[in-house]
């Protein structure tokens, strides 16, 4: 008997480009489901304050990992500078799912943006007040930046609950100080 992990790999590799693309975005999207039925089963049991310390906890951990494993799988090394982070960027979960755009990249910044947020689009979709994701987006995004490139420092430029524009939900700069371009 083969093993699982060998038969689940024979599966895959018979597979057309078409039906690979749409299992990548089916477990994109299976994997947000899972994220926010977890923080909404933490929520009813002990409140939003404490579902929000435990997915910045989690994000603290997570953030790291995925950075790790798209850097393994892309052949990158820590230190990439501005622009490894900038393609890093592309190949995360949430980009399978959300509009993203990165903009003013130089050798020492970026601003990246969340254009559209497939959370924050259906919580406006039924009526529901953006949901406060600043705190754990400055752990998430600081997290991936420094495991990417140590040097790198993150601001966030916007993100529920602050206000935004309309063309974008959260943005955030990432800076190298120092570098000059």
């Amino acid at each position: 008997m083969s093993e699982p992990l060998d038969e689940g790999v024979r599966l895959l590799q018979d597979l057309s480009k078409e039906q690979l693309i749409e299992i990548i975005l089916d477990s994109a999207k299976n994997w947000l489901a899972h994220d926010g039925l977890w923080f909404q089963a933490v929520e009813r049991e002990s409140g939003l304050e404490k579902a929000i310390a435990l997915d910045r906890e989690t994000w603290q951990t997570f953030s790291a990992i995925e950075a790790k494993r798209i850097m393994a799988r892309m052949n990158m090394e820590p230190g990439g500078g501005i622009p490894a982070l900038v393609e890093c960027l592309k190949h995360r979960l949430y980009a399978r799912l959300n509009l993203q755009e990165s903009l003013e990249v130089t050798g020492n910044r970026a601003v990246f943006r969340m254009v559209d947020c497939r959370v924050q689009s259906a919580r406006k979709r039924k009526g529901l007040p953006d949901f406060p994701c600043k705190t754990v987006g400055e752990i998430e995004y600081a997290v991936f930046a420094r495991t990417v490139d140590p040097r790198i420092e993150t601001r966030c430029i916007g993100c529920p609950p602050d206000p935004h524009p309309d063309d974008f939900w959260c943005a955030w700069e990432f800076t190298i100080p120092g570098k000059a371009d």
